[in-house]
């Protein structure tokens, strides 16, 4: 069983609602990336997302192209990324989650992505703009060196996509919780709960919800209704306002606020 599967059977078996963070790869630099997810998983983080730069995103929002900006100022390639794995893989069975745009990794080549993400411990790949009717092909590659598939579905996702997202993902769903790009929000859409209980109808693998999720109140509203949340922009917020020495503790913190594990905040 993978790591991500075992991490989503610990979650039921505990009756908990996990906390998945993203963090873009290389901000503010790759030695301290190391550093923010051994920060975030201190604080509570169940799973990380490894965000590669990209300089032409379509789903991102300020916070998160700003940071993608300032990550490829500084060189940051694919193969930097999977030193971050690796780095990480050596003190942690953390799942790792490469979270990229379709671009990179055709240009770095399915094949040898996957051969080298196995390698450096990431367990699985979500793509943000490949539906999965155009994914066979990346899928086999990627499972035939045990990386494992998530896509996304959207408010937006018809009856059809639903199902054949639940059959492709491998090992969770990516509820994006409203339409637009990342960024942190204050108030979730108010339509969301009512559209999660239509999709849970729908779907048999875990599903976590991303976008906009900041708040502790957003984690209460939603640790019933999904099994995970996934934390992207917040983060990133906070590990570029300010001095990089201090940004994994102001990553943690974000994590600490929205689980109000007070206790562990510095």
């Amino acid at each position: 069983m993978s790591r991500v599967a075992q991490l989503f059977t610990r979650l039921k078996h505990e009756k908990r609602c996990g906390l998945i963070a993203y963090i873009t790869c290389g901000d503010p630099d790759r030695d301290t990336t190391v550093d923010i997810v051994r920060a975030l998983e201190s604080a509570g983080a169940d799973a990380i997302e490894l965000g590669v730069p990209f300089s032409d995103p379509i789903a991102d929002g300020p916070v998160i192209q700003a940071a993608s900006q300032r990550a490829l100022a500084k060189g940051t390639t694919i193969g930097d990324v999977l030193k971050i794995a690796a780095e990480v893989r050596r003190k942690s069975e953390l799942p790792l989650i490469a979270f990229s745009y379709l671009n990179p990794i055709m240009r770095y080549g399915t094949e040898r992505f996957a051969l080298d993400a196995s390698a450096a411990g990431i367990d699985a790949l979500l793509l943000t703009d490949l539906p999965p009717e155009a994914a066979t092909e990346i899928r086999r590659a990627l499972n035939r060196h045990a990386i494992k598939t998530i896509f996304l579905l959207a408010p937006t996702s018809t009856a059809a996509r639903i199902t054949a997202v639940n059959r492709m993902s491998d090992e969770f769903i990516y509820y994006v919780s409203t339409t637009g790009v990342t960024g942190a929000r204050k108030e979730l859409d108010p339509a969301l709960l009512a559209r999660l209980a239509a999709v849970r109808k729908r779907v048999t693998k875990p599903l976590a919800v991303g976008f906009g999720i900041s708040e502790h109140a957003h984690y209460e509203a939603l640790r019933k209704r999904c099994d995970a949340i996934v934390v992207g922009s917040a983060i990133v917020r906070a590990i570029g306002d300010g001095n990089a020495s201090a940004a994994p503790a102001r990553a943690a913190d974000v994590v600490h606020r929205i689980l109000d594990n007070r206790a562990g905040a510095s």
